[in-house]
């Protein structure tokens, strides 16, 4: 089970046109922002990275509005673990456990999560808060990560679990966000 004590979240890339054009937009969008709103809810670290933001453009507002707090890690490889300024940030967060969104799930998707797994990480990707232009890109890359050792979770599943009771303050909170 995840706990906030020892969980990040990494948001990979939810950029311009791009994201625009991903298969499901409408779910994908609603669902990121249940998890980075629930994310900030619970107080839990959060890793914000973009793809060659020059070229891609800046984070969807869905996102970024939630995070004024947080500054993205500009990178250029696919994978998020390629890029030394996010392998910092996760360092600083201590975290053992780390949850991943983002696009496109079957590129940089993927290969953070390989990476995370190779370095020893316990990685679980929400699976309808990451996507690709072509619904079977997506699922190949979910499998795959499967294969090698990645648990799936839902946006709602993840802030539930995180959540742990269904008491205070914060929970109310948690309510008001998965609506």
């Amino acid at each position: 089970m995840l706990t906030i004590n020892d969980t990040a979240l990494v948001i990979v890339d939810v950029q311009g046109k791009l994201a625009q054009i991903m298969d499901g937009r409408d779910a994908l969008f609603k669902n990121l922002e249940t998890v980075v709103k629930g994310a900030k809810v619970l107080e839990i670290p959060i890793i914000w990275v973009e793809q060659i933001p020059h070229k891609l453009g800046p984070t969807i507002p869905q996102i970024s509005d939630h995070l004024h707090d947080h500054t993205p890690i500009a990178k250029n490889s696919f994978s998020c673990y390629r890029e030394p300024k996010f392998i910092e940030a996760l360092a600083e967060a201590g975290c053992k456990n780390v949850v991943v969104v983002g696009i496109e799930a079957h590129i940089c998707v993927y290969q953070t999560v390989r990476q995370l797994l190779e370095a020893d990480y316990h990685v679980e990707v929400v699976a309808d808060a990451v996507s690709s232009r072509h619904p079977t890109n997506k699922q190949v890359a979910l499998e795959k990560m499967q294969q090698f050792g990645a648990s799936l979770t839902t946006a709602e599943m993840l802030i539930f679990e995180l959540q742990e009771v269904a008491e205070g303050d914060r929970f109310k909170e948690i309510l008001s966000v998965v609506k």
